[in-house]
């Protein structure tokens, strides 16, 4: 019995598959893939096994699903019989908008389901898991899976009914990061810093503001405030972006992306 199976060794199937083996032994985990090269591939990297999606519904504990919504019935639906015969496995999903009842019927069973929501930063240790289950794993199935998610990064229990929202945020979140910090490195060299010398510049700065919000428990406003001089610098930049709507138009794009999500969602139901 293998600790982790992976069905789907996508970026972020993949991405989470070499967090996982920092906390697990690569022994314990076993990877498929439409492509099987892929699979074999990062099994070699890794020091994982890898076999096909068969294999990994009757061998493993945790059944890591990197699927996309549209195909998840698709290949769900030949590991059914499989899934049926066993009562000690748990499914872990990371497809937008497919809830745990979803999931339940698609596996044709009502097994424990534990539905998550990373963003890609999971590939270096560093990103945001949001996280629910169903009321059939139990608490020390969730605290094990918890400690070896650990190396993906903050990982967040969130009721179910919230999870599109939290996705519109840490899900799509890095984009609106990325888009921010080349806005910021730009700015830098219209101002004749080298474009290179800009980019490290503005990362370092987005990193240690950051990390400052996270441990000094302050608000982000008064972390702004500290900086802003009267009459200095800081504070006629400040001035320029809200007169430009930034913090409205952040607010419009996280909202937009939430807005985008249900009416997938809703669509693929009508479906």
């Amino acid at each position: 019995m293998y600790e982790i199976g992976l069905i789907g060794c996508g970026n972020m199937g993949a991405a989470i598959a070499q967090a996982v083996a920092e906390t697990v032994d690569a022994g314990q985990i076993l990877l498929s893939n439409r492509t099987e090269e892929k699979a074999k591939a990062l099994a070699k990297k890794l020091g994982a096994d890898y076999g096909s999606n068969e294999e990994v519904a009757e061998n493993c504990r945790y059944i890591f699903l990197g699927v996309k919504p549209g195909q998840m019935e698709e290949v769900l639906s030949p590991l059914k019989d499989i899934l049926e015969k066993r009562d000690d496995f748990i499914l872990v999903t990371m497809a937008a908008g497919l809830s745990i009842a979803e999931m339940k019927r698609m596996a044709g069973k009502n097994c424990p389901v534990i539905r998550i929501m990373p963003n890609t930063p999971v590939s270096i240790g560093k990103g945001m898991i949001l996280c629910c289950a169903s009321e059939e794993v139990s608490e020390t199935d969730e605290t094990e899976f918890r400690r070896f998610m650990d190396a993906c990064g903050c990982v967040d229990t969130l009721p179910e009914e919230l999870m599109d929202a939290g996705c519109a945020l840490s899900g799509c979140g890095p984009a609106y990061v990325y888009m921010f910090i080349e806005a910021m490195a730009d700015g830098g060299v219209s101002c004749g810093l080298p474009r290179e010398k800009a980019l490290v510049y503005a990362c370092q700065t987005l990193i240690g503001a950051a990390s400052l919000v996270m441990t000094s428990g302050q608000h982000p406003e008064a972390l702004k405030d500290q900086v802003c001089s009267p009459g200095g610098s800081t504070i006629a930049g400040v001035n320029a972006l809200e007169e430009d709507g930034f913090r409205g138009d952040v607010m419009d794009g996280v909202k937009a992306a939430y807005d985008r999500t249900i009416q997938m969602n809703n669509s693929s139901k009508e479906e």
